[in-house]
């Protein structure tokens, strides 16, 4: 028989699409768009569209796993449930015995899973007194730079673009990472005759339709939103009208900006300084304007501040008041969601856990001298053998012997082939939970549209009798469904005012509602490092920055099980000639941290000097195991801690 089912995807995406599932004979069969979250247009991405092949995949686990073979080497025997659990709460209770509860480490990340899947693990880990991996590898520098500027301000709605005729699109790609806000972009392009501005290292496929295409030197975003906001100012082009009744430290903000001229500005960010002036002009004078800010901004070592620095510049120059203005960022902050993992039973010691940054977790797993050292690994929701910066030292950490692992995930990923314990994780197609979107007004249900596939748990059920076998009162750890919803939604108003949005007469982000800041007004330069940016040294002996962009094969990387992005690194033209390397030639591309060997393809839509492999490659797909992640530094951003995958340097090679 036959059936449709409707429900949502929760995966790592600003899109978060309405979906139709065709189900046959309990088995999916077709997926693809559903009416509901009006983003959707009829349309899903080609990843989801294949979804079906991830959830009936060879490499999908079925049953819970041992080990019996060396650890990276992926040797496995089938286990039941109880035995594995049993296991695995013995390994936790006997590490927090000898050396503490801080030494069991969940690295919980679930970028594929719903927003309640995480909520009754939540509690578990902080009741037994767990350390903590702050989530800081993607979004965090971002996040706390927006807040930083415009507090509790929701982010613009993006249908609101139809609206503009000022677009700039500034760290982004949307037409692998936000498919539906490309079209967008496009009408208003062609429709209403929208300005669209790119700023980016790369021709991607939206800069090559662009008015203006700014080819940025990777790390100098905010030497360039620095220097316009000094241009406007030096041609009065300031909305202090606006400025004087919304915003602060605008004093601050130019006094940072001051030494950064065009000419310095063109020198530093490897753009012409005539374009950089028209830029500014463009901002000041065609409204109304809005600023769609994504997350490559954030990812090197200028990050926050750069962040920061973007996004003032709508209030600079008074893009508010009207709808298809102001900054296009996240959502997250929209969903009515507040989790509170406190459990009355924790004792007082253990609820001021250590944290650890998700970015230097590989440092961490190999450092002997850590007190107590990390005994036990619970990894859910995350590659990380192949997603984390300094791979090399991730992948040292997870074989250690005295490291005991578990991984909780749908298919057996690189990290899982590490993992002691490897338990089966379901899909979103086999839960029933929400569904929150951080581009789009929505909050959708996911609903349960095949049993689970073999023997798979979710994560809350996996949390749930983990805490039983713990001793804990497993009535505070209830996997249903009703009870986490009942222990985590609120009714503050928040999301039923963003959901009328749309509604004639009722409140438009940028439209009736202005900065604010604790009830105060907009931050202008409240973040460290602004006006101080910090590059790599000029005599740096890896002269090509490698950058790892998203593509339209894998969500990080999810789907890499069957279908892979190539691994060939794509170098300019001028770049490969000066090294003597062809289109096709095998290279060594390399730095101090890695030496990786791949396939070269010459691609003028790189800017000189920059260089790109695909995020999310899984290890098999490059000989020698490693992937562009192993040539990843570990340092971190100037604001939360942030990844700074874009400070990756490199030298190519012939092989």
């Amino acid at each position: 028989m036959t059936t449709e089912h409707v429900t949502a995807c929760p995966l790592d995406c600003p899109d978060t699409c309405s979906l139709t599932v065709t189900v046959d004979d309990g088995r999916i069969v077709a997926v693809d768009a559903a009416a509901g979250n009006a983003i959707t247009d009829g349309f899903i991405c080609q990843k989801v569209k294949h979804h079906a092949q991830r959830v009936y995949a060879p490499e999908r686990v079925l049953t819970p796993l041992v080990r019996t073979g060396a650890k990276g080497a992926g040797q496995f025997r089938a286990a039941s449930w109880a035995e594995a659990l049993d296991v695995v709460a013995a390994r936790m209770t006997d590490a927090a015995e000898r050396f503490g509860p801080e030494s069991v480490v969940p690295y919980v990340y679930n970028s594929s899973a719903p927003v309640l899947q995480d909520e009754v693990g939540m509690r578990l880990w902080r009741r037994f007194g767990a350390s903590r991996v702050d989530h800081t590898i993607c979004a965090a520098t971002f996040s706390v730079a927006y807040h930083a500027v415009y507090g509790d301000m929701l982010s613009a709605d993006p249908r609101d673009l139809l609206h503009s005729r000022l677009i700039v699109v500034w760290g982004a790609n949307p037409a692998i990472t936000n498919v539906h806000v490309a079209p967008l972009i496009t009408r208003a392009q062609r429709e209403h005759g929208a300005r669209v501005v790119v700023i980016d290292p790369r021709a991607t496929a939206t800069a090559k339709r662009a008015d203006l295409h700014l080819p940025i030197r990777p790390g100098t975003d905010v030497v360039l939103a620095l220097a316009v906001a000094r241009e406007l100012a030096r041609n009065d082009l300031l909305d202090r009208e606006f400025l004087a009744a919304h915003a602060e430290g605008l004093d601050e903000l130019l006094a940072a900006a001051e030494p950064f001229t065009l000419d310095r500005a063109a020198s530093e960010c490897g753009l012409a300084a005539n374009d950089i002036a028209a830029f500014a002009r463009d901002l000041a004078t065609i409204r109304p304007g809005l600023i769609r800010v994504g997350w490559g901004l954030e990812r090197n070592r200028n990050g926050g501040s750069a962040c920061g620095a973007v996004f003032a510049l709508p209030a600079l120059t008074g893009q508010f008041g009207v709808r298809g203005s102001g900054v296009l960022a996240s959502l997250g902050n929209a969903t009515p969601l507040a989790f509170d993992p406190r459990d009355p039973d924790t004792p007082p010691e253990r609820r001021r856990a250590r944290h650890f940054n998700m970015n230097t977790f590989g440092t961490a797993l190999c450092d002997p001298n850590l007190d107590p050292r990390i005994a036990v690994l619970f990894v859910q929701g995350s590659n990380l053998a192949a997603t984390n910066p300094n791979q090399g030292a991730v992948l040292r950490g997870l074989a250690r012997d005295d490291l005991f692992t578990v991984v909780h995930d749908q298919v057996l990923t690189d990290t899982a082939r590490y993992a002691d314990v490897v338990l089966p994780a379901t899909t979103h197609f086999e839960v029933h939970d929400l569904a929150a979107s951080y581009g789009a007004y929505a909050l959708q249900e996911v609903t349960p549209v095949i049993d689970p596939v073999g023997e798979s748990r979710s994560n809350n059920e996996v949390a749930a009798d983990l805490a039983a076998r713990l001793g804990f009162d497993i009535t505070r750890y209830d996997p249903s469904r009703e009870q986490v919803l009942a222990r985590s939604l609120t009714d503050d108003g928040t999301y039923e005012g963003a959901r009328e949005l749309r509604a004639d007469g009722t409140t438009v982000q940028f439209r009736d509602t202005f900065p604010s800041h604790d009830g105060r007004r907009a931050h202008l330069a409240g973040l460290p490092g602004l006006g101080a940016p910090r590059f790599a040294p000029l005599d740096d002996p890896h002269p090509i920055t490698l950058l790892t962009p998203a593509t339209h094969k894998t969500i990080n990387s999810m789907f890499g099980e069957f279908q892979s992005a190539d691994p060939a690194i794509h170098m300019h033209p001028v770049d490969a000639e000066a090294r003597a390397l062809v289109d096709g030639a095998r290279v060594r591309v390399g730095n101090d941290r890695a030496q990786i060997v791949t396939t070269l393809r010459i691609d003028a839509d790189l800017r000189p000097g920059v260089a790109s492999m695909p995020k999310g490659l899984w290890c098999r797909e490059l000989d020698g195991g490693l992937t562009a992640n192993a040539l990843v530094p570990d340092t971190l951003s100037d604001v939360a801690g942030g990844a700074c995958f874009n400070d990756t340097r490199v030298e190519v090679t012939a092989l």
